[in-house]
């Protein structure tokens, strides 16, 4: 059996969203751990601060010029796409493919496949309560290729059971995937000085951020409501919108922050939200399965549709020293569940069996450390 010191791993990842974080967090300690590993980007370029996460890690970056599947739901980068990743796999000839999206894991691959799932556009759309759209013949291939790239992986992977319920539900796959806990590095050793402010973070655009609401939701608190992502609210009314931060600048604010906000309607894990956690805010969070998956005894949960409780939730918090210092120190004690090293150790587990194998094989051990 190969273990991480002797393998060669190639991950796809996109530098949109959380992907990144997520993505350059792993191959960092994959590569920590003796791994030879392989990041090929597709979709926008990483920007200089982006690439920043790899640091001197060994990670070899590789940028490409493919689109994203949710940015080419007909299909027409297909070919480009087949003919750059076999190329690739033909130079790097690596042990496992790690996809961090749906219609690649169709490609004729020689390695061992794993896909990690970590949010689609049909379970984007059904959270948002927008799904007349998907009909449209360019959504279905999109929906097709996805069944099929569910089945064509040796493996796949979600960060939450109840994301993957959602999978099973949407799409059916054969097999029944499993459950990989996202992690990050270990927390600071004492609890940072906490401001009076409310912090929180996403795509402005995002209607799945439900940031609409929270900037209703913040007149006439005590604290300032603090606002980082791309884009802007549409005549935002409460809350200040900081634009688009550097991750660093954002974990500088979430060390800062004595609370953080989402009340996201759809977070398959939420990376922000577990940063904010280990940054030792107490969590106000949506009454969503995933994070009550995660989060339950460590976090306020509320109706993300009610603007009234959530402004109820985050003056509290504003108010009660008491019971916001014991959610702090619950929310930081919850995120060391979370860790790097526990998922390394799962996607090692996933990537040794796979190679020893030789056929899809089934993975308990890696359900049990992360469920």
């Amino acid at each position: 059996m190969k273990h991480l010191f002797d393998m060669k791993i190639l991950m796809t990842a996109d530098a949109v969203g959380g992907v990144w974080t997520y993505a350059t967090t792993l191959c960092s300690a994959l590569a920590e751990n003796g791994a030879d590993v392989y990041l090929v980007t597709l979709g926008p370029k990483p920007r200089a601060d982006q690439r920043t996460a790899l640091g001197d890690s060994g990670v070899k970056l590789i940028e490409t010029d493919l689109a994203l599947e949710w940015q080419d739901p007909d299909g027409n980068d297909l070919p480009a796409a087949r003919r750059c990743l076999a190329d690739l796999e033909r130079r790097i000839r690596p042990d496992i493919v790690h996809l961090n999206s749906f219609r690649e894991a169709n490609f004729e691959w020689q390695a061992s496949v794993v896909l990690a799932a970590h949010s689609c556009v049909n379970s984007w759309a059904r959270a948002c309560d927008d799904t007349d759209w998907l009909c449209d013949p360019q959504w279905q291939h999109y929906t097709r290729l996805a069944v099929q790239g569910l089945n064509s992986a040796r493996v796949w992977v979600s960060p939450t059971a109840a994301f993957r319920d959602v999978v099973h539900e949407i799409y059916r796959p054969a097999t029944p995937g499993h459950v990989v806990w996202n992690g990050i590095g270990p927390s600071a050793p004492s609890l940072p000085e906490k401001s009076a402010f409310i912090l929180a973070a996403g795509r402005m655009w995002d209607a799945a951020k439900n940031l609409r609401t929270l900037a209703e939701a913040a007149r006439e608190l005590a604290w300032p409501v603090l606002v980082a992502g791309p884009g802007a609210i549409e005549e935002p009314v409460g809350g200040v919108l900081l634009g688009n931060l550097t991750r660093t600048e954002l974990q500088k604010r979430m060390q800062r922050a004595a609370v953080f906000a989402s009340p996201a309607l759809y977070e398959p894990f939420g990376l922000s939200v577990l940063e904010a956690a280990a940054a030792g805010c107490a969590l106000v969070l949506s009454e969503i399965a995933t994070f009550r998956e995660l989060w339950t005894g460590a976090a306020i949960f509320v109706d993300p549709t009610d603007r009234g409780a959530l402004h109820d939730a985050l003056a509290e918090m504003c108010a009660d020293d008491r019971r916001r210092a014991q959610l702090q120190r619950a929310a930081r004690e919850r995120s060391h569940r979370y860790s790097i090293a526990r998922m390394v150790d799962a996607y090692a587990t996933i990537y040794q069996d796979l190679l020893a194998s030789g056929q899809a094989a089934s993975h308990p051990l890696a359900a049990e450390v992360c469920a």
